[in-house]
């Protein structure tokens, strides 16, 4: 079992994780970052859940409806059956804005007989920190807490509020509904009203969909991927979170446990790429301005992360109640790396600048405070280029050399030269020229081991690193480049484990890793099919594709022995480079350039 066989709902507002079987066993309400109102994910007894339950002979599937994030389970016997349809509302209004209440829906549509069924309502608020006690309020049951702060939650049905309550059996002979809400609803709630939530909602996410653009091929995994990130959306700010999950560890029984409910600036530039490149130019807008408001004055420090509001403070607790996902612990709350420094940053920063000059239109007003912020991160860069930080994968301890940081400190200035052609001003343009070759010749020099005959983690290191896998896609060398060649292949033969790949293999603050890192993997592939290496690239892309849970969903990480999903879920970095790389595919795959006969056009599709 991959034990991550979830799916997620969301409304660009907040998610909730729905498993194989239909449990809710993760939701944050109102919004992605507030306290779980259900975390059986992270502890299986206190956590809380809202599942169902059926005799054994009944079978259990599962789907998304078609280009939605509406996730449809189906529960058949021999003689019984329903559906059990999960979305949270999310749809156009008449005054032009969206309807996305922090709702969760679960619709029950009778397919046929009688079905039995218990309803386990078992919510856990406040990550189930203190008791949650259930009231019947005639219309509803709400949730709330009594000690510590105080929340409360409110569950509809059409069902009899005291057999859900005692968690009674159920003969179920027509449709039904449950609406979970952290509101109290000023209507009532009816079977018509929750249906044509769903049609709208359903209604809103295929036409969504059908704005994605489509490709020669993989069409179906980029589509899903497009919505898992769409999923991760905070509209209200434009943020994009890096999973929707807290601690779920990269490895069983081991601490490397972290919250990514919060905004990495890194997977920024990612983002507005990809989401552009599929043809939705309004998320990648939204993403882009959010990181504009959050630059902070010419003086303050750059954090590597944000709250999705922008908040700065991202201060990590413990909570020590919770057993943790599979009894890993810690369970946290936070993320103490965003006080770390990481010069990669910068580079970062500077490309996402670019390319709102590339793709968007931009005001005189906008033109003149970004090429502030350009002229800004030059002169950092220049002042902190040659220091030592903690790299790309956020190292607790040590600081290093690391070829990756000084790689983007040389984007930084490369593409600020770029800015500066585009806007015309020439200003500073033989001395920023210059420092990007005093950059590009220190890391040229520096970061390639004659010995390993490749670009290693860092400088006077023999270890390898999957981001050097970046250098091409950056700009730094061409892909058919002896030295790029051999870095990639001397990558994959060091790191590269059953079809999947380390981030590195040295040991780290926390020993070595025992778990693939999943987009190093989609790096890794990239790569190979850069270097002209099409046939094994496809052949691991296919392979890596089979890892996904049964709704193809990735996490942060794979297990290298059991192929088991690991990490938190589902994981946007993940299924960004999904679809870099699968578009990477499409248009690279010409009439000179086709399959081999050990790939059949079918099973594309």
């Amino acid at each position: 079992m991959n034990n991550l066989d979830y799916g997620i709902i969301g409304n660009c507002k907040s998610a909730a994780l729905i498993s194989k079987t239909g449990s809710l066993d993760w939701s944050c309400l109102p919004n992605f970052n507030s306290a779980s109102v259900f975390a059986k994910l992270l502890d299986e007894d206190k956590g809380g859940s809202f599942s169902f339950e059926v005799d054994e002979d009944y079978t259990i599937t599962q789907e998304y409806i078609w280009k939605t994030n509406i996730l449809k389970t189906t529960f058949l016997s021999e003689n019984d059956g329903f559906e059990l349809i999960d979305f949270m509302p999310r749809y156009a209004t008449n005054e032009g804005s969206f309807y996305a209440q922090p709702d969760i829906v679960r619709y029950i549509r009778l397919l046929k007989g009688k079905p039995k069924v218990r309803v386990n309502y078992d919510p856990r608020l406040n990550y189930a920190r203190e008791k949650t006690y259930n009231d019947n309020h005639e219309n509803y049951i709400k949730s709330y807490t009594k000690e510590g702060k105080y929340d409360s939650l409110y569950l509809y049905t059409s069902l009899d509020l005291d057999q859900v309550l005692n968690k009674e059996e159920i003969t179920l002979t027509e449709n039904a509904f449950f609406l979970l809400g952290y509101h109290e609803k000023l209507k009532e709630q009816t079977l018509d009203r929750i249906y044509l939530k769903f049609q709208r909602t359903k209604t809103y996410w295929m036409n969504w969909s059908e704005t994605t653009t489509q490709f020669k091929h993989f069409n179906e995994e980029i589509g899903r991927s497009a919505l898992v990130l769409k999923a991760l959306t905070y509209e209200k700010s434009g943020a994009v979170l890096a999973a929707a999950t807290t601690s779920v560890p990269e490895t069983i029984g081991e601490v490397r446990n972290w919250d990514y409910r919060f905004c990495w600036i890194r997977d920024a530039s990612m983002v507005i790429k990809v989401m552009a490149g599929l043809g939705h130019k309004k998320s990648a807008q939204g993403f882009l301005q959010f990181i504009i408001d959050i630059i902070p004055n010419k003086d303050e420090k750059i954090q590597i992360m944000y709250g999705i509001n922008g908040e700065k403070d991202l201060t990590e607790h413990i909570l020590d109640h919770l057993d943790g996902y599979k009894g890993s612990k810690p369970v946290r709350i936070g993320n103490a790396a965003y006080v770390q420094r990481q010069n990669d940053i910068y580079g970062i920063l500077m490309e996402v600048i670019y390319q709102q000059f590339m793709q968007f239109d931009t005001s005189l007003e906008n033109s003149e405070e970004l090429w502030t912020i350009v002229r800004g991160i030059v002169r950092i860069v220049e002042e902190h280029w040659q220091e030592p930080d903690k790299g790309i994968w956020e190292l607790r301890t040590e600081e290093r050399h690391f070829v990756f940081s000084k790689l983007l400190c040389w984007v930084a200035v490369d593409r600020a030269v770029k800015i500066g052609e585009i806007l015309r001003k020439g200003i500073n343009d033989s001395h920023w020229k210059n420092l990007r070759k005093e950059i590009y010749e220190d890391i040229y020099e520096n970061g390639w081991n004659e010995e390993v005959q490749a670009y290693t983690q860092s400088y006077g290191s023999k270890d390898l690193d999957a981001s050097t896998l970046l250098m091409e896609s950056y700009g730094f060398i061409k892909a058919k480049d002896p030295r790029y060649v051999s870095t990639v292949k001397a990558t994959g033969k060091e790191l590269s484990r059953d079809g999947l790949l380390y981030r590195y293999k040295n040991k780290d603050d926390f020993g070595l890793p025992s778990s693939s890192f999943t987009i190093c993997t989609f790096w890794y592939i990239n790569s190979l099919f850069k270097i002209g290496e099409m046939d094994e690239a496809l052949k691991q892309f296919k392979q890596l594709l089979s890892y996904s849970n049964h709704l193809g969903l990735f996490s942060e990480d794979i297990d290298f022995k059991t192929k088991r999903l690991l990490g938190n879920f589902p994981q946007a970095y993940s299924h960004l480079a999904l679809i870099e790389t699968a578009a990477n595919f499409s248009n690279g795959l010409t009439a000179e350039e086709r399959l081999k006969s050990i790939i059949q056009e079918e099973d594309f599709y």
